[in-house]
């Protein structure tokens, strides 16, 4: 059996003074009015997994902040997950003497941040991916590597070490000196990482394909695919040199434009709506949403089914809301029959009325949680 989240801490965390509460595994829904801290608990959920959590913020701007107070405070958040063999618990907060500073513990010994992804790995949406279709192609890029990284964690290292090394290049070339000895170094280290980056893509997109097909669903199927991925040699070496060679011939017009124009950090995300005969952006407002949510399912299905992953925890804020009744139940049911622990929000109880008996509701206001649904 895989871990769920049971308890969970909140300390000074956004607009929470403190929170301590008993899920028992189950799913959960969230209502109350905006402002009322929904998505502040969703993104407490978000921050135990490496990175920024689901609105991007900096370790500092989590703490709860007093109208009087410059800082906020140093917070924490911790969850208690239950396993058929063991319990284990997580936590993460702010350093107290430095409120910049992140720390992590698992079973109150501090660890690198990546360890979280050995027992809990998480998956959300929130109303601002509704237009990931529309958004400029480096946003599609980062939400799509996110969730290569979600099953492949390595992904995140080598995307960090290619950025580090494309920086640097970008350097020599625009400041000099451009000296070629240490730029085949830069573009050898470019190859390589570049090519691991290529190959999880390629294999996340291949899986998330075949869950997509895999399901009948009240939501639409799409057609994924890789946009201009710097080469289509498959083959390592092949694809090694590939990246090499064209980080090459690429010097002089890099130089030239100030910025890194070949390469797979110039790779997009590409979304058609099979049905509808169309890309993703060309759908409604309502298709791309659609569109969107069943790649989060399939998302969801496929880390699910990795034997020696963490079971995922799915977040989805505000989603509801946006879905007609027939697809609202269905979201339901899906995130049912998957076995995923799923936690919601919305600001109308009635919105989670197909979810009664089955998760948790919870009415939110002012940071509180003052009345339950079971």
């Amino acid at each position: 059996m895989k871990a769920r989240i049971h308890a969970l801490s909140l300390t000074d965390f956004r607009g929470y003074d403190r929170l301590d509460v008993d899920l028992a595994g189950r799913s959960l829904y969230l209502f109350g009015p905006n402002g009322a801290g929904k998505t502040n608990f969703l993104e407490a959920i978000s921050v135990l997994n490496p990175g920024r959590g689901l609105r991007g913020a900096a370790v500092s701007d989590l703490g709860r902040r007093l109208p009087q107070e410059v800082r906020g405070r140093a917070w924490g958040v911790s969850v208690e997950l239950k396993r058929a063999e063991d319990d284990i618990r997580i936590g993460t907060g702010s350093d107290p003497r430095n409120l910049e500073k992140r720390l992590v513990r698992i079973d109150q010994q501090t660890v690198p941040a990546g360890r979280l992804l050995d027992h809990i790995r998480l998956v959300w949406l929130t109303p601002a991916q509704d237009r990931i279709f529309l958004e400029a192609r480096a946003e599609r890029l980062r939400f799509y590597d996110r969730l290569v990284f979600a099953a492949t964690p390595s992904h995140a290292t080598t995307v960090n070490a290619y950025e580090k090394a494309l920086r640097e290049r970008l350097r020599l070339l625009v400041q000099g000196p451009a000296d070629a000895v240490w730029l085949d170094a830069l573009e050898e280290r470019l190859a390589q990482t570049g090519s691991e980056m290529i190959a999880a893509r390629r294999a996340a997109l291949a899986d998330l394909q075949a869950e997509i097909e895999a399901h009948e669903s009240a939501f639409p199927k799409a057609d994924l695919g890789l946009i201009n991925e710097a080469s289509d040699a498959h083959e390592p070496d092949a694809l090694n040199n590939a990246l090499r060679e064209g980080f090459a011939r690429a010097r002089a017009r890099d130089s030239a434009a100030g910025r890194s124009l070949f390469g797979p950090h110039r790779t997009d995300l590409g979304v058609f709506h099979r049905e509808k005969d169309r890309p993703a952006a060309d759908c409604s407002t309502g298709e791309q949403k659609a569109l969107v949510l069943n790649l989060i399912l399939a998302q969801g299905s496929r880390l699910s089914r990795v034997k020696s992953a963490p079971n995922p925890v799915v977040l989805l804020d505000e989603v509801a809301a946006h879905l007609d009744p027939i697809r609202r139940a269905a979201l339901f049911d899906e995130t049912d029959r998957l076995g995923l622990q799923t936690l919601f929000t919305g600001t109308d109880e009635s919105l989670f009325d197909g979810l009664f008996g089955r998760a948790l509701g919870v009415r939110v206001e002012g940071g509180h949680w003052v009345e339950f649904r079971d």
